[in-house]
């Protein structure tokens, strides 16, 4: 079996690229830049291309399979001379769907806290010693790749709603026809693919109909509960909330029927997920009192409310949060388990959707909870997504808060934070990117020493 990558140094290709590798197929592949930790992985399991770039030549009639990344153009020579030889060409999704379509396939959707909650699945089923493949959107501890692909009966899937490829403009979650489903939210995001929210939503309702078991949802959302219930799909539909706890001493404590269960994490968006991760689990035959065994000791995914630096007055926390209700539910969470300290919440609006006027406006409100809210874009960024220009006043005016502190210097941002005074106060970072460069470590460091 031989496997082509075209685009293999994204983060999701050169995962899936491992993975096949380490299954004993030949994999070969092509990209045009590669950068860290996808190049060193690469050259790890001696996958790193020769040299950068798009070489024709590569795509040969003896390759069963070329799967295509987001980041390949319909142009691109490699793609063009696959589809001359009639090749089999797959997007990453659909690849990943022909790899499990033997197996019982549960695909975790939603607009946040799908990293999360696979997270926690892949943790109890491992603690379990249950068999299972997966796809997870990040790194975790304890898994050496983002993707396994093995003979397990059992496939775990995120299930992002962006798009396959460039030949296939369906959502990647459309693809995988999942046995068993979780939706964990719905909130408008990727406006360059679906200029409408109704658009937007219409994408989850395609999803539901596709579930052939159960659907586990998260009714706190009214969203996600109208489209599941209005669902025509009879299928087993089982609704979570938001489950009893207590915060003692900065830690939260889940009250259930088997006594108090200490937790490394926190907020209610995180609770839900727990409980979402819960339910799946039991549809896999965990029981609850398994489930919280295992879940205990989880701290959590990376970039999802993971702790940088801390001392006895003072917690530094990045985050992956950019679009609105991210951010609000990040900012809560922080400041509902530290009632007693200040928050200072930091933003980099680095996407398409949170850099585009016409979306900004759903930003209003979403920082409220910040004792002091700071948000950082580049306007090079901005230019080179070619979007419309915006200004700190606009954005200002967008978010709702006239106190709020706008930056197009991160070396600006991070003098305003070293002249803090972080008694009793702790710093949230909330970004998709870096702040264009900013090392989360170094900083919690300084600010902290």
């Amino acid at each position: 079996m031989k496997v082509h990558f075209i685009a293999i140094g994204g983060s999701a290709m050169h995962n899936l690229a491992i993975a096949l590798h380490k299954k004993g197929i030949e994999v070969t592949g092509s990209d045009d830049y590669f950068f860290d930790p996808s190049k060193s992985r690469l050259e790890k399991y001696g996958l790193l291309p020769p040299q950068e770039g798009w070489f024709a030549e590569r795509i040969t009639e003896d390759i069963d399979a070329i799967i295509l990344g987001m980041a390949a153009q319909i142009d691109n020579s490699e793609l063009v001379k696959a589809k001359e030889l009639g090749l089999s060409i797959y997007s990453y999704p659909e690849y990943l769907y022909e790899q499990s379509k033997d197996k019982i396939r549960v695909v975790i959707g939603g607009s946040h806290g799908k990293t999360s909650i696979t997270a926690m699945i892949l943790h109890v089923l491992q603690k379990m010693n249950i068999e299972f493949d997966y796809m997870v959107g990040a790194q975790l501890e304890g898994f050496e790749t983002m993707v396994q692909i093995t003979d397990a009966p059992i496939m775990i899937l995120e299930g992002d709603e962006y798009l396959s490829s460039a030949l296939d403009r369906r959502p990647k979650f459309h693809l995988y026809q999942p046995n068993i489903a979780l939706l964990s939210g719905i909130a408008w995001d990727h406006i360059n693919v679906f200029p409408t929210y109704e658009n937007y939503v219409e994408q989850f309702s395609i999803f539901t109909d596709m579930i052939s078991d159960s659907i586990v949802y998260c009714e706190a959302d009214t969203e996600v509960k109208r489209v599941v219930e209005a669902s025509k799909n009879e299928i087993k539909k089982l609704p979570y909330s938001t489950p009893k706890h207590i915060i003692e001493n900065g830690v939260t404590i889940l009250e259930t029927e088997i006594g108090p269960i200490p937790l490394q994490v926190f907020g209610d968006h995180n609770l839900q997920n727990l409980t979402g991760a819960r339910f799946i689990c039991n549809q896999l035959n965990v029981s609850d009192e398994q489930f919280y065994e295992a879940i205990q000791d989880f701290s959590g995914a990376s970039k999802r409310l993971e702790l940088v630096k801390k001392n006895d007055s003072t917690a530094i926390y990045k985050d992956f949060a950019h679009s609105p209700s991210k951010l609000k539910a990040t900012t809560e969470a922080v400041k509902k388990q530290y009632v007693d300290r200040e928050l200072v919440a930091c933003m980099e609006l680095h996407t398409y959707s949170s850099l585009n006027k016409k979306f900004l406006e759903q930003y209003n409100g979403s920082m409220d909870l910040a004792d002091k809210a700071i948000v950082y874009y580049n306007p090079e960024i901005v230019e080179n997504k070619r979007l419309e220009e915006i200004s700190p006043d606009y954005i200002k005016q967008h978010f709702g808060r006239e106190d709020l502190f706008v930056f197009t210097d991160s070396d600006e941002m991070v003098e305003l934070l070293k002249s803090e005074d972080w008694n009793n106060k702790n710093l949230l970072l909330m970004s998709s990117g870096n702040f264009h460069g900013v090392d989360f470590g170094e900083l919690g460091e300084l600010l902290l020493k």
